[in-house]
């Protein structure tokens, strides 16, 4: 038998960008190849050498191995990025002294791609160029209604979210403590920017973030492959 490596080749273009990849990963994963899915995904075999940096020897190919090989050789650029958040709004969640998240780009936030439950990363209505860390808590479609009886009860638009922050001690109406949808009201779904997954509060406190259960079925794959504690550690602020 010879030796081989595998290459995936994406040849067209996607509505959602980032689903096929994970498909892709979820195929690799599970040991199953399908050739002509949305991704188009191809397989070629090849007795040269690519580079891949790593000399496979027959027989020898771990699961791990085929799927970084594959990852960091033929996809372009990383479905996640570090950010830093500062601030109690999401405590427990995240630290009340911080925390370096992994966050997982959101390309176009729509009620498909981001669920109720989900940490995601915002673009702050009130500064385009800061970000805001919130929990989503309702989206189009959803019915408001208010602890206070002065405030009449309304249904969330279309591509409108309402996001929460964690941290039940916080009061949103007092001196913008957690800064909420309580204070600025819905903000469009085109603000998310992308779902929180992995969260560093110090070198020995970290750990997936709890999400929607579909989300965190979503983003499984991605977390194994591109999950780096150590670069955590190195960029996280104390």
């Amino acid at each position: 038998m010879r030796d081989f490596v595998i290459i995936v080749f994406l040849i067209s273009e996607f509505h959602d960008p980032y689903l096929p990849q994970c498909s892709v990963l979820s195929l690799l994963h599970n040991k199953k190849f399908c050739v002509g899915f949305s991704c188009k995904c191809s397989l070629y075999y090849s007795d040269r050498k690519l580079d891949v940096k790593q000399s496979y020897k027959r027989g020898q190919i771990s699961d791990r191995e085929l799927q970084d090989a594959v990852w960091k050789n033929v996809f372009q650029g990383k479905l996640t990025y570090l950010h830093w958040s500062k601030g109690e709004a999401m405590a427990p969640t995240i630290g009340e002294q911080g925390g370096t998240l992994l966050v997982r780009k959101i390309p176009s936030a729509d009620p498909g791609r981001v669920f109720v439950g989900d940490v995601i990363v915002m673009k702050d209505p009130d500064d385009s160029d800061n970000y805001l860390v919130r929990r989503l808590a309702a989206t189009e479609g959803y019915e408001m209604v208010s602890k206070d009886e002065k405030d009449e009860p309304f249904v969330l638009e279309k591509d409108q979210c309402w996001v929460l922050a964690d941290n039940e001690k916080l009061k949103p109406k007092v001196l913008n403590e957690a800064k909420d949808s309580r204070l600025f009201g819905p903000v469009p779904m085109t603000g998310i920017v992308g779902r929180v997954i992995y969260c560093l509060r110090t070198a020995v406190d970290h750990g997936p973030v709890q999400n929607s259960h579909y989300s965190m079925r979503k983003d499984s794959p991605v977390l194994e492959v591109e999950l780096d504690v150590d670069d955590m550690v190195k960029n996280h602020k104390s």
